[in-house]
């Protein structure tokens, strides 16, 4: 029980920390990428903390579970962890966090049907506007340019990706600029951020009250859009990208003093506009690595008692 209840301490401890920690963090905004890869770290340190607590403690309250996880472990490994110590706390705790668990699969499945929906209903919308020709069968084409008196361009994720892109906006963006849209565009498809942006909002649906989930959600919109922005500028410049974010958006009153849902558009020009140095590869690697270790904490934790045991 021991074993189970510091688990759950770490798994809380790391929710409330990581975040007030990353958002003091003023490397977020210009290594996107490392962000992204430092927030799944952190989350997958919680879950996997609350999942080895439940199954800890499912061992501790019934013995067919614990027969299970410890069938290969000498006598020696399942007395240093003495599991029959706290029977009727182990079997609440072990039924919470399995509900928990479930709740999270629950919520992850409904996010990802919803956006099967979403996506069926935008291809059906797609071929509305784009309709096939007598014979014409539907070949996926990457690129689809649809007839539109507003400027936009949209990546439509699933098994084959597209790029959408509408005549007015091949009209108002110039030189090179359609290029960087497409490029940012491209960008989300080869990272694949539409599972990122499942599995925050999952999260965040699943469990409102969690800070670290909401933050988590909040974060991964912000920093998938960066780094998709970054993607397009390494090709085609800063300048370029950021004029063709202007052009797109510029009717629709983001740059105004009152706040859109697009309101991050503005911190994005300015950021494109206002570069500043990368982190060094150095410093680079060692936040990514520093970031792997957290999902490793709870394992250690979780076969300390075992090791010394053995040893």
């Amino acid at each position: 029980m021991v074993v189970s209840l510091a688990l759950l301490s770490l798994g809380t401890l790391v929710a409330v920390v990581a975040p007030r920690l990353l958002a003091r963090a003023d490397w977020a905004e210009r290594e996107p990428v490392v962000a992204l890869w430092v927030w799944q770290c952190a989350v997958a340190a919680v879950l996997l903390s609350f999942a080895l607590s439940m199954t800890f403690s499912a061992a501790a309250a019934w013995q067919l579970v614990r027969g299970q996880v410890f069938a290969p472990a000498p006598h020696a490994v399942v007395e240093a962890y003495a599991l029959a110590a706290h029977e009727p706390w182990s079997a609440v705790l072990a039924v919470t966090l399995a509900c928990g668990g479930l709740w999270t699969a629950a919520m992850l499945a409904r996010e990802i049907r919803r956006a099967q929906l979403r996506r069926k209903r935008r291809r059906a919308e797609l071929l509305a506007r784009s309709p096939l020709l007598p014979g014409e069968k539907p070949a996926g084409e990457p690129l689809v340019v649809l007839e539109g008196e507003r400027p936009d361009a949209w990546w439509l994720p699933g098994p084959t990706p597209q790029l959408v892109v509408t005549t007015a906006a091949l009209r108002r963006l110039k030189g090179r600029q359609l290029d960087a849209v497409l490029a940012h565009e491209q960008g989300h498809a080869r990272a694949r951020h539409d599972w990122l942006l499942h599995c925050s909002g999952a999260l965040a649906a699943g469990f409102p009250q969690v800070p670290v989930f909401a933050a988590f959600r909040d974060e991964m919109h912000r920093l998938v859009e960066l780094a998709a922005d970054d993607v397009a500028s390494r090709r085609f410049g800063r300048l370029t990208i950021a004029l063709a974010l202007v052009e797109l958006n510029e009717d629709r009153g983001v740059f105004g003093p009152c706040p859109t849902p697009d309101g991050q558009l503005p911190q994005r020009v300015n950021r494109l506009l206002s570069p500043v140095p990368r982190l060094t590869a150095g410093r680079r690697l060692r936040l990514t690595a520093a970031a792997a270790l957290a999902p490793v904490a709870p394992l250690l934790v979780a076969f300390a008692p075992g090791l010394r045991a053995l040893g």
